[in-house]
C-alpha cells in the first residue's frame, strides 16, 4: 500500500518537478532570444521590394536611453501622406521580417519606421525585455524621428512580440496615436503558460504544469533586474485610452486568442477584434492578404481624418 501511495506521489509530482526544470533552465533563452542577423540579401531583397513602389530606403540608428545602438530603415513613400508608421517585428526575428506589413503601408501613403528591436537583428543591447526596456527605446525612436522628419501622424503596427511592445509604448507616449496589433500577448505570466504547456494544451500550462511558468517568470525577473508583472500589454491599455485594432489568429497556439480578448477587455479607448480563421501564429497577412491591408489602412486612415476635424495630438506622458 505504502508502495502505490509513493508511486502515486511521484506520478503526480513528476509533470511539476519536470515542469519546474524546463522554466529554470528556460529563462535564459527567453531573455536572450536566438538572434537572425540581418545579412546583406535581406537589404537587397527589401530594396527590391520597395523599389516596386517607389519607396525609398535609408538607414536609421538611434541611441537607447541606456547607451544600446538601435539599428533600423525610415522608408519613405512614393506619394507619402505625412503620417508615420512605427512596425516591429516578432520575437527572434529582425525587421526584413515585417517587409510585407510595411510595404502595405507604404502602398497607403504611409512612411515606416522598421528597427530591429533590442537583442535582435543589428541592434545592440544585453537581453530582451519585452517592452520593459523597449517602450522607452520606442521613445527615443520617436524623439529622433520628429526631429528629422517632423510626422503629421504617428501609429504603430506590431506582431506578436512587437504587438506587445507597440502596446505598451503607446501606453507611455501618447504620441503613438492608435496601434494595430496582431498575436500580442496579454502578459508575460500568461505568455509563460502557454510555453509551460508546450504551446499545444494551455490549461496544462495553468495546471500541471503551471510551477514551471511561475518559475520562468521568477528566475527571468531575478536575472534581468526588472519586474515581469508590470510587462504587461493589458495593463498599457488600460492606463491610456488610445485607438486599437486587435487581430487574433484563429489558428494561433503560440499567443491563442485568449490573450488578445484579454486586452480587449481592458483597452479603454476605442477598439475592436478581428479574428482571422484558420490563421496561424502571426499569419493574418498570408492568410487574409486583402482584407488586411483593407482593414489596417482603414484604421489608421479613420485616425487621421478624425484628427483633421481639430483635435490637437495630445501631449507626450512622462516615463
Amino acid at each position: 500500500m505504502k508502495r502505490a501511495i509513493r508511486i502515486g506521489l511521484i506520478l503526480l509530482l513528476f509533470p511539476a518537478l519536470l515542469s519546474v526544470a524546463g522554466g529554470w533552465m528556460g529563462a535564459s533563452g527567453f531573455l536572450h532570444p536566438e538572434k537572425r542577423a540581418l545579412t546583406p540579401d535581406m537589404s537587397r531583397d527589401a530594396d527590391v521590394t520597395f523599389g516596386q513602389i517607389g519607396a525609398q530606403r535609408e538607414e536609421f540608428d538611434v541611441r537607447a536611453p541606456d547607451g544600446a545602438m538601435l539599428r533600423g530603415w525610415k522608408v519613405r513613400a512614393a506619394a507619402p501622406n505625412g503620417s508615420w508608421v512605427l512596425v516591429f517585428h516578432g520575437v527572434a526575428d529582425n525587421r526584413y521580417g515585417v517587409t510585407e506589413h510595411a510595404r502595405l503601408l507604404l502602398k497607403g501613403g504611409y512612411s515606416v519606421v522598421m528597427m530591429d528591436s533590442r537583442a535582435h537583428g543589428a541592434s545592440g543591447g544585453e537581453m530582451a525585455s519585452y517592452g520593459w526596456l523597449e517602450r522607452k527605446d520606442t521613445s527615443a525612436v520617436i524623439d529622433e524621428l520628429e526631429r528629422a522628419e517632423h510626422p503629421k501622424h504617428l501609429y504603430a503596427l506590431g506582431i506578436s512580440m512587437g504587438a506587445g511592445i507597440a502596446l505598451q509604448a503607446a501606453g507611455n507616449d501618447a504620441r503613438i496615436e492608435a496601434v494595430a496589433a496582431e498575436a500580442p500577448f496579454a502578459n508575460l505570466q500568461e505568455a509563460a503558460y502557454d510555453y509551460a504547456g508546450l504551446q499545444r494544451w494551455p490549461l496544462l500550462g495553468k495546471t500541471f504544469f503551471a510551477p514551471g511558468a511561475w518559475v520562468l517568470i521568477y528566475r527571468g525577473e531575478k536575472m534581468a533586474g526588472f519586474p515581469a508583472s508590470e510587462v504587461s500589454p493589458e495593463k498599457a491599455v488600460a492606463k491610456r485610452p488610445f485607438p486599437l485594432l486587435l487581430i487574433c489568429d484563429g489558428a494561433d497556439v503560440v499567443l491563442p486568442c485568449r490573450h488578445a480578448e484579454m486586452i480587449l477587455r481592458a483597452a479603454s479607448g476605442p477598439k475592436e477584434l478581428w479574428r482571422v480563421p484558420g490563421a496561424m501564429h502571426t499569419g493574418a497577412l498570408g492568410t487574409a492578404s486583402e482584407e488586411f491591408r483593407r482593414r489596417v489602412i482603414q484604421f489608421f486612415d479613420r485616425q487621421s481624418q478624425k484628427e483633421a476635424g481639430g483635435a490637437n495630438r495630445e501631449i507626450p506622458m512622462p516615463g
